[in-house]
Formats: structure tokens, sequence, C-alpha cells
């Protein structure tokens, strides 16, 4: 975003910050290219979770199989509209120069990257909903709406040449035991990791992007992105996380939280599951566990990598204990899902 020329913040301010026109170009590409599109197969993949969980790296090493099309940062900013803008715009056609995410991760990205960019549609036709000023809270779309969503991903499949849908949303936390119902031929993947070194990961972009610039908090609120930072809405499953965000405990209690719920749901969900974040970047047979789960041969991976974990900041020892337990629990039946 630093480089982006005062041209490119003007078309992110328009196509993002203006729901109206964000809904006419939405409008002109269904008119124009959804009689065009194939029936929807419904065999998709949805990766969510906290942030800083391995989202990001897993939905890559799943788009990278081949099988699956997906919003790609040459999507932006007109999002909602893949086909027009792929005709209008000439992003996307080269892969262009690789670059480093604000993350500070080693994440690099370029134009045919996917990203998490979906949650646009979420917040355009249904924000007012589910994203409050004091937080995000659980989103029940209704039948009309989750029809429209599959329209959504039926454009972005005649764009990409694809049969299947891969996204990797955060947000999606907030809905997923709607879409889990509404979808049962996808797959919706949970990465889980260790709550400890999730909660200190979280902390640390918090504070990366506490001094973040005006244009880089609308782009972060444009795209639903409210995880941490000077832009950061918690999670509410129930009471927002008490304490201060610039301590562990804060995240500590917002993993509980989240994952405490996300336990609901997938006990009442068999498409979906947990999978464990530290063995999926040290084991190999995890990844290819994954990967036949969601019916794709798949090589070996290409960015999956064990994390050497740091020793946990300062927390209360009675959080940290259940935090642990929930992730034991979760865990075991995240490798009894995937017959590891």
């Amino acid at each position: 975003m630093a480089d982006y020329s005062a041209l490119d913040k003007l078309l992110h301010r328009m196509a993002l910050g203006s729901p109206a026109l964000a809904e006419m170009m939405h409008d002109i590409e269904r008119g124009m290219f959804l009689k065009s599109v194939p029936a929807d197969t419904g065999r998709h993949v949805f990766v969510t979770g906290l942030a800083r969980a391995g989202t990001t790296i897993l939905m890559r090493e799943i788009h990278r199989t081949g099988a699956f099309g997906s919003l790609t940062y040459a999507d932006m900013p007109f999002v909602l509209a893949p086909n027009l803008w792929a005709r209008i715009s000439r992003k996307g056609q080269t892969a262009g120069v690789r670059a480093e995410r604000a993350h500070g991760d080693g994440i690099e990205v370029d134009f045919q990257s996917p990203e998490a960019l979906d949650e646009v549609f979420w917040r355009i036709f249904d924000g007012k909903s589910y994203i409050r000023a004091d937080g995000l809270v659980p989103h029940r779309p209704d039948d009309e709406l989750v029809d429209a969503y599959r329209d959504l991903i039926r454009l972005v499949l005649r764009k990409t040449g694809k049969a299947r849908y891969v996204s990797k949303n955060n947000n999606n936390i907030l809905r997923i035991g709607t879409l889990a119902r509404a979808m049962p031929d996808a797959v919706f993947l949970v990465p889980l990791r260790d709550p400890l070194a999730h909660a200190a990961s979280l902390l640390s972009q918090h504070k990366r992007f506490l001094d973040s610039d005006p244009f880089t908090r609308q782009y972060m609120a444009w795209l639903g992105h409210h995880e941490f930072g000077a832009t950061h809405r918690p999670f509410l499953f129930a009471e927002a996380p008490e304490g201060d965000p610039m301590g562990l405990d804060y995240w500590l209690r917002e993993w509980l939280a989240a994952y405490g719920a996300l336990d609901r749901v997938e006990a009442a969900a068999e498409n979906v599951i947990f999978v464990p974040y530290e063995a999926l970047g040290r084991d190999p047979a995890v990844w290819q566990a994954v990967a036949a789960r969601i019916g794709v041969n798949a090589g070996a991976a290409g960015e999956l990598r064990e994390i050497t974990q740091k020793p946990p900041g300062s927390h209360d020892a009675g959080l940290g204990d259940q935090a642990q337990s929930l992730h034991a629990a979760l865990s075991k039946r995240g490798f009894a899902a995937l017959a590891l």
C-alpha cells in the first residue's frame, strides 16, 4: 500500500469506499456474465480461523494445486466484478513483481496471489448486521444472501476457468455454521495453532499496525480486516475480551472465545475440520491428509514449514491452561477427521 499512486488510492476509494458504486458494478457483472457461468459444483474449500493461525499459508498451498480458482490481488479494487475488471485492467495478465506483504512474515505476493477479498461482498451487502463499533458479532446471512454469494463464486470461477473455489476469510468464523449447512459438499478447514504462540503473534501484529497511516486504516476496514492494529474490533461471540490489547491475556481470551465457538460448530458439522498448524508444517503426511480430504492430488508442499516456538510472554497461567486444554481436545478431533 505504501507504493500506491494517487490514482490507485482514488480507485480504491471509489470501488471499496462507495457501497452504491460497488453494488452497481456487481449488478453489471451479473448482467453481463452470470448467464454464461456453469452450474456450481459446491465442492469448494473455505479456510478460516483467527488471523495468524496459518490460514494464508494453507490457502496458498491449496491454490497451488491448480484445482481451484480464487480472488487475487489482480481483482482489486473491483472484487465484486472480477470479469468486468479483467476486461478493463491489465493487472493479472502478468504476475508483476513479488514483494513481502505488510505483515512482515516472509510471505511474498504478486498480482496472481490469492487473497482474502470476498469479505467485501459480506460487508457491502450485509455489513450493518454484524459489524458494530465495539466489535464483530456472529453473522447469520439469509438464504437469498447465501445464494448471491454462490453467484459471486461462480463469477470468479468463470474468470479463472476452474470448477472449484478456494477462499481464505478469517471473518467466516462469524458465519461458518450457516455456510457449512448451506454448502454441505464444501469443506471448511480451520487451522489450529498453539494458543500461546498464536496469542503472541496476534499481539505482535497488533503493535505492528497500530501506527498505520490513514489510507492503510481505510483499506483494512474496506476489506473487513479488524483483527488487530489501529482498526481492531474484537469478535464478540459473548462479551468483549477483557484487558488491554497490549497484553497477552487479551489475545488469549479472544482465542478462547473464537475457538470455543468453533468447537460448537465443528461438533455439529461434519464438513468443518480442525487442521493442527504445527503438525501441518512439520509432518508432510498432514498436508497429504488435507489434500486427500478435499479431493485433490498434491505434491510436496511449497511453503509449509516448521515454526520455531518462542517462549511465551507473561500471561495468566489459568488462562493459558484453559486454552491449552481446549487446543488439545480440538487437535485430537482434527487428527481423527484427517484419519491420522
